[in-house]
């Protein structure tokens, strides 16, 4: 889902992507400790602005109605259950 509100991730805000993790994980050191990246753009902005890839920072106090939040989970493997991890199909 995109476009309804600035997702906050947990990635600490660098300026550009050399030396980001190659893997999905998150990107929890260095760059700007006060910043942590949003994604996805808000209801108000223009149509190119409204996709995942859509990038920008926030100051980790900030809020406001354009700033929400997805929650996540992480199942555990057990007898007769299925383990799902974030970004598995």
């Amino acid at each position: 889902m995109h476009g309804n509100v600035w997702e906050w991730v947990e990635d600490i805000w660098h300026d550009n992507y050399r030396g980001a993790p190659v893997e999905g994980s998150a990107w929890t050191e260095g760059g700007y400790s006060g910043r942590r990246v949003v994604r996805g753009g808000a209801w108000y902005y223009d149509p190119q602005n409204l996709r995942s890839a859509a990038r920008d920072w926030g100051e980790t106090g900030y809020r406001l109605y354009d700033f929400g939040f997805r929650v996540g989970r992480t199942l555990s493997a057990r007898a007769g259950t299925l383990t799902v991890a974030p970004g598995e199909p």
